[in-house]
């Protein structure tokens, strides 16, 4: 429904968690051209977004864990495996080694961060319960340190784009739901290292040094006004046993 979608500058009030901003004072006909711009008005609709992922976040969670297939079920459906994971002869009862980490994106722009899909395309998957909105919110990529040669992915699917946290003086206005997901300015979009397909599969990555790389919106689909800061590359050692992530930084690529 247009008046239910969060792209219309012109809709009405709802009760949803998006637009609780008041325009402080009465409401104004958009057609007169008064709506008045920047933070505290009911649309964040000036200026562009600018997703920046956090790389301390990143650093001081990272962690080696071992799990037998069966606890994968929903993570296989979606693709977030390996491709030895679908092999015959892998059962239940067989573990995969993972790679987990955190992930907080902030947008630190001025205007709303919104799925390029309309929500009439978005796909429910029912493992999870919830819809995704983008093909690819974020891309996990192992490069070798030496060659920078990619040894493992994961790709991951915007599970729920909502605003998990906001800083001092802004409210969460976008969740989970399957009418409205977004990333409102000033506010994060949290995804904790022990949720499915926050990850990367290493089970065929043997020990050594490594980078781990994060990108945001890596297929540029949602314009922002920097793309410069898409990016957190991490210094990795895994012994096989357990790994040690260092000089997590922002790159331009």
């Amino acid at each position: 429904m247009a008046g239910d979608d969060p792209r219309n500058p012109y809709k009405s009030w709802n009760t949803v968690l998006y637009n609780v901003y008041s325009g402080g004072g009465p409401r104004q006909d958009p057609a007169a051209g008064h709506r008045r711009p920047g933070y505290g008005t009911r649309y964040f609709q000036n200026g562009l977004p600018d997703l920046i992922p956090d790389p301390y976040y990143i650093q001081a969670s990272t962690y080696i864990q071992r799990v037998q297939m069966y606890a994968l079920r929903c993570a296989a459906e979606e693709n977030c495996l390996a491709r030895s994971a679908y092999r015959p002869g892998v059962t239940d009862i067989s573990y995969r080694v993972l790679l987990r980490f955190p992930q907080r994106v902030k947008n630190q722009g001025t205007a709303d961060f919104l799925p390029v899909k309309p929500r009439h395309a978005w796909e429910w998957h029912s493992c999870h319960q919830h819809y995704h909105s983008m093909d690819a919110f974020s891309n996990y990529d192992l490069l070798d340190a030496v060659s920078q040669r990619r040894v493992a992915e994961g790709h991951k699917a915007s599970f729920c784009l909502e605003d998990t946290t906001c800083d001092a003086g802004f409210r969460r206005r976008y969740a989970c739901t399957a009418h409205t997901q977004g990333l409102g300015p000033g506010c994060y979009d949290t995804y904790n290292a022990n949720i499915d397909c926050q990850w990367i599969d290493i089970t065929d990555v043997p020990p050594g040094n490594y980078i781990l790389k994060v990108t945001v919106n890596p297929n540029f689909l949602v314009a922002e006004s920097d793309f410069t800061n898409n990016v957190v590359r991490c210094s990795l050692t895994y012994t096989g046993t357990f790994v040690t992530a260092r000089n997590c930084r922002i790159t331009r690529f």
